[in-house]
């Protein structure tokens, strides 16, 4: 009987962090560049019932049981998200469709071979240095200008150019003297000289990267090795004056959510049944 109060505990449980994933992605729905999250649930390893005393040492196998559900992970969904013009000159939005030969990535960006082995479609990602001077990557490309002249993030951190330097502006020259060529070059309108040149980095397995807060992810351990500059003829544009707005689906996450409500209140439905028979069980049962 406690077997199935598990069960239902640990189906409890497992909606709850869904709910909280749905939930969170619905609130960064107007976050740029923000990937959308997807919880995703196992089956607890399985019990084999097997029936003694047909031979010592044998047993026969009469099935399997699951017993119960956990919560593993989130999986990030990297997928080109729309497109919103802002107008500002610091904006920039990049839009990915990078190609690998021989391989036509589904709509969700992977690709599974006859033999069942798993691809990602790679995708390019701004390129960034935190406090600490590490490499970060963002698709969220609402920058600023501080008051040293560099391109920064709404928290500080600091874009990226060729060679792996910040992006620095000129004294006197403001980002609305800059226009983005189509080799990532920020080119001043008055000199025709280029002032700096956005790093973009190719992450050939985005589902790799771990989520860091504010926009920003990180490569960790010998994943970072998956991380290299842009190749030619990588399908890859960068446009100024728009940003990318998050890839979430609002009307999909509201599908989920009611969804994930519904299971939890039936596994509490469960955890009532359970708890009225254990109480027959000790308190009238028990008196017999």
């Amino acid at each position: 009987m406690l077997r199935g109060l598990y069960t239902a505990a640990a189906g409890m449980v497992a909606q709850q962090n869904r709910h909280d994933t749905v939930t969170n992605n619905i609130s960064n729905i107007n976050t740029p560049g923000y990937k959308q999250n997807n919880a995703v649930t196992r089956s607890f390893p399985e019990m084999l019932l097997q029936l003694t005393g047909v031979e010592e040492g044998q047993g026969k196998s009469i099935g399997r049981i699951n017993t119960g559900v956990f919560a593993e992970e989130s999986l990030q969904i990297q997928l080109q998200g729309d497109l919103m013009q802002t107008n500002r000159s610091s904006d920039f939005a990049i839009m990915s469709d990078i190609e690998v030969p021989g391989i036509r990535f589904d709509a969700s960006g992977k690709y599974v071979s006859e033999d069942g082995e798993l691809t990602f479609q790679p995708q390019a990602f701004f390129t960034i240095e935190d406090a600490s001077g590490e490499p970060r990557y963002t698709r969220a490309g609402k920058f600023t200008v501080d008051e040293q002249g560099y391109l920064t993030m709404a928290d500080g951190s600091r874009v990226l150019g060729a060679g792996g330097t910040p992006i620095q502006l000129p004294a006197g020259v403001s980002m609305d003297q800059l226009t983005l060529s189509p080799d990532f070059q920020l080119i001043n309108n008055l000199t025709g000289t280029s002032v700096g040149q956005l790093l973009l980095t190719r992450v050939d397995n985005p589902n790799e990267l771990v989520r860091e807060g504010d926009g920003k992810f990180r490569l960790l351990g010998e994943a970072a090795g998956n991380a290299r500059p842009l190749e030619p003829g990588d399908r890859v544009e960068v446009r100024q004056g728009y940003i990318e707005r998050s890839n979430v689906d609002p009307a999909q996450s509201m599908v989920d959510l009611m969804s994930a409500m519904r299971a939890y209140e039936a596994n509490q439905k469960v955890v009532q049944f359970y708890d009225r028979s254990l109480d027959k069980a000790v308190n009238e049962v028990g008196r017999v």
